[in-house]
């Protein structure tokens, strides 16, 4: 697979993060830099809480990783002695040491400097020409290496929290789809049909089809739509492939009742209305986040 286009030293960044903290006057001399960082610098984050990480996963992380380099840097913090203490990446870490890396891209702060790096790449977001596959590198780094929630990102640079969780879900696309959409030869659209199939392999091929027979994003859909059906049939039945724009909606309102609910939760059509799913472990539980949801309506009242 070809390297995407850049210099030497920035190989697997992708010009996401590389321009977002290059420009900005909140990024200046003084600011979160983006380096390369040899890997036996880095310590890991004594309070990470994950200390299972699943071992497939690593390694289909860390072919791509070799494939491609990486795409979303490390965040660290300078340690006395020319260490560096890992703040978040500890997969992209771990599939790095998988790959054979001897150096990776991080972005060095001072811990109190958490906010200073949020400005930047926010800042800069909101005026940088960047193509959705680097757009969406910078939201998720956002989200989920510095804790931002997608409303704040949204609010900040004048999108929905839907448009935000848009861009991040077409970094579930295969790198192969990714590096088309990178390069303009498909768009940001045909990624969303293209996530209507489930299967990675009829996305690449979806993908390549749609790319050199210049479908357009309807037609991308339509196709999505008919082999997903296809794949998820039972027998003697039809299933429902619901359409991008409601599945992105359903997405958007599960994220949002999860982060308010602190758990779980399914929204699923059911012929005119819709159903929220989520589970409990029991009758105590259930009192419980009743009686917190009613505290906070009392609290909004009062």
């Amino acid at each position: 697979m070809a390297e995407p286009s850049g210099k030497t030293g920035q190989r697997g960044m992708g010009r996401g993060l590389a321009a977002l903290l290059a420009s900005g006057a909140a990024a200046g001399a003084d600011g979160p830099a983006l380096r390369e960082l040899a890997i036996e610098l880095i310590r890991p984050n004594p309070s990470q809480p994950r200390q299972e990480f699943d071992g497939e996963t690593l390694l289909a992380l860390s072919e791509s990783i070799k494939a491609r380099g990486i795409l979303q840097p490390l965040v660290v913090r300078p340690l006395p002695g020319g260490n560096y203490e890992l703040i978040a990446g500890e997969r992209r870490l771990r599939a790095a040491k998988l790959a054979g890396l001897e150096q990776v891209p991080a972005i060095v702060r001072a811990t109190e400097e958490g906010e200073r790096l949020e400005l930047a790449l926010i800042e800069n977001m909101a005026r940088e020409d960047l193509n959705p596959i680097d757009e969406a590198r910078a939201c998720a780094t956002l989200v989920d290496d510095l804790g931002v929630t997608k409303e704040d990102i949204g609010r900040r640079v004048g999108r929905s929290r839907v448009a935000i969780s848009n861009a991040i879900r077409l970094l579930d696309l295969p790198d192969e789809v990714q590096t088309m959409i990178q390069s303009g030869e498909l768009s940001a659209g045909h990624g969303r049909a293209l996530l209507l199939c489930k299967d990675h392999s009829e996305r690449r091929r979806l993908a390549r089809e749609a790319r050199d027979r210049a479908w357009s994003v309807r037609e991308t859909e339509r196709h999505a739509k008919e082999e997903q059906s296809r794949r998820s049939e039972p027998r003697g039945s039809r299933q429902v492939v619901i359409h991008p724009d409601l599945a992105d909606l359903l997405a958007s309102a599960e994220d949002a009742l999860g982060e308010a609910l602190g758990r779980e939760v399914k929204v699923t059509p059911k012929g005119n209305r819709y159903r929220v799913e989520f589970e409990l472990d029991d009758a105590r539980e259930a009192a419980q986040l009743a009686e917190r949801i009613a505290s906070r309506q009392r609290t909004r009242a009062a």
